[in-house]
């Protein structure tokens, strides 16, 4: 009887586990966003932070996962810096930091690709743990500290990419300092003229809080010095010139907005666009036990502050290109920030809690939003709440 039992149970267990994998595996391959957000990214939760991170990069870089064959919607399409990007939802430096997972990311639906902060020597970052969840607040602390491969092999990595014309996809780089470089601004200029003749756009990156006496750059003199130095640098490169944007941090006061409004309006100091905005050093009524970890927060807390940044730097540059970051976890958030002033949005920590199928989640809300609103295409809705 005993023997009868256990063949029924096993025989019962390995019914229910084949239909569990079956499932699974299915719900895996159709991008199910409610299986991703509600089942498998709280059992990656299980791996440390960091660890999960990599795998997602792993995941990525070896195109595991099902490619989004369907197109876009029209009414998505924009035109910007000089490029047509199929959808305005890319993904945000700090994820692909090193250029290994381009092509997996295009494959789950993003529009475009950040990758970086990229230094010109390879470093380690900061120590571990650098990385916390926040999982009741919905959002990431990370100390990582700009950890590169460095210029030389993540430029190889973009070349093997962008040489490829049967994988077009719109790279941005984003460009970091060495922490023990005593020259930030040879730094910014090698890496314009490292991948100013292969990326689609560049990034000048003074905003993070984990490199000592980075966000000092935003200050007046030295932000004119170093956009001096860049802006000449960018002029002499060949043609096209790739864009040029400035990343600001979210805990600048008013003031200091319309000094860099100010400065970026000059001939000599002029970028192409701004990327509103960077992590934040405040901590705004969290409850996760990791909350007073030191680090950039991102994630839900930060969306209004971001919002609100975006309408302040539209305004105080007479809208000059943004690109929208920070807190987007819904088409309705991406939509805000686009009305606020943005004309592309970026996503990173929403992806740790609702997995790859968000990408398709957000763009179809977002659709939905430009049309119940009577607009033709996305670009018609940017700066509306300005």
């Amino acid at each position: 009887m005993s023997f009868f039992f256990r063949s029924k149970t096993k025989s019962l267990l390995y019914v229910v586990g084949s239909a569990t994998g079956l499932y699974a595996g299915v719900c895996i391959y159709n991008g199910n966003y409610k299986f991703y957000k509600d089942t498998l990214m709280p059992l990656v939760h299980l791996l440390d932070p960091e660890r999960a991170h990599n795998l997602a990069v792993f995941v990525s870089q070896y195109r595991l996962l099902p490619k989004i064959v369907s197109k876009d919607p029209d009414i998505l399409q924009v035109h910007v810096l000089d490029k047509y990007f199929p959808n305005p939802i890319g993904i945000a430096a700090g994820f692909d930091k090193d250029g290994k997972a381009i092509m997996g990311l295009k494959d789950i639906g993003f529009g475009f690709v950040e990758i970086g902060s990229v230094t010109p020597l390879p470093q380690s970052g900061n120590d571990k743990p650098r990385v916390f969840r926040l999982v009741e607040d919905r959002a990431v602390i990370n100390r990582y500290g700009f950890n590169s491969q460095g210029h030389e092999e993540v430029l190889q990595r973009v070349k093997n990419i962008k040489c490829n014309p049967e994988a077009p996809v719109i790279v941005g780089v984003n460009l970091g300092k060495n922490k023990t470089s005593d020259n930030a601004v040879k730094d910014y200029v090698e890496g314009i003229e490292k991948f100013g003749v292969i990326a689609d756009y560049l990034v000048i990156n003074i905003s993070s809080p984990n490199t000592p006496n980075l966000r000092a750059l935003q200050n007046k003199e030295n932000l004119e010095t170093l956009l001096k130095a860049v802006v000449e640098a960018k002029n002499r490169l060949g043609e096209p010139k790739p864009p040029l944007l400035l990343k600001l941090a979210p805990d600048l006061n008013y003031e200091e907005k319309k000094d860099i409004a100010e400065i970026i309006k000059r001939k000599d100091c002029k970028v192409d666009g701004l990327i509103v905005c960077n992590t934040t050093v405040e901590r705004p009524m969290l409850i996760s036990q990791h909350k007073n970890e030191q680090g950039g927060l991102s994630g839900v807390p930060l969306k209004n502050t971001s919002t609100q940044m975006i309408k302040d730097m539209s305004r105080l540059t007479n809208g000059i290109l943004i690109i929208g970051v920070g807190g987007v976890s819904s088409g309705k958030d991406a939509y805000e920030k686009i009305k606020a002033g943005a004309s592309l949005i970026q996503i990173y920590s929403a992806l740790i809690y609702d997995g790859p199928p968000l990408v398709a989640q957000i763009k179809k809300e977002l659709a939905d939003l430009v049309a119940k609103d009577g607009f033709n295409n996305i670009s018609e809705a940017i700066g509306k709440d300005r």
